[in-house]
């Protein structure tokens, strides 16, 4: 079973008070977006990590299949914003007797085995890792970037409320 990393911020009544002054559609456009650049944080720190375990002699790069998605199940059933990083091709496995594809850009769904490990082979996590080392970096990129949208909606609507008047 995959691990979970779970945290909680602290420290963002400024942040909230600022919300409450924004619509409903601003919070979800500068939060979809002050998301995604912390997401990218993580989705950085997991390719340097795959780079390390990566095996130079085939064409296949994990780092080139790490992905940042948009959760639009998540947002759907729940109103969340939500990205999902991962491996692409996760678990295409070639079929009894074929070869696996070493060409560039080829699926690369060893790096489960590496990631979790086999019972003959110890796990080298770095997906994991990514998140849990950079739990601080992502919060702090998504709490700057979210303020930072944030003003530039209150500024909007100053700006279009004095040319109203």
């Amino acid at each position: 079973m995959a691990d979970s990393v779970e945290f909680s911020i602290i420290g963002l009544d400024s942040l909230l008070g600022k919300l409450d002054a924004v619509s409903f559609d601003v919070r979800r456009k500068g939060g979809r977006a002050s998301l995604r650049k912390a997401a990218m944080v993580v989705v950085n720190a997991a390719k340097e990590g795959a780079r390390n375990v990566d095996d130079s002699q085939t064409g296949r790069s994990i780092a080139d299949n790490i992905a940042l998605r948009w959760n639009g199940r998540l947002f759907k059933r729940t109103g969340d914003l939500g990205f999902r990083i991962g491996v692409l091709h996760g678990a295409v496995l070639p079929k009894a007797g074929e070869a696996a594809d070493t060409a560039q850009n080829a699926p690369t769904p060893h790096w489960r085995l590496i990631e979790f490990g086999t019972e003959k082979m110890r796990a080298d996590p770095f997906m994991r890792t990514a998140l849990a080392n950079n739990i601080q970096a992502v919060t702090n990129t998504f709490v700057s970037e979210y303020e930072k949208a944030i003003d530039r909606a209150i500024r909007r609507a100053q700006k279009k409320a004095a040319q109203g008047v």
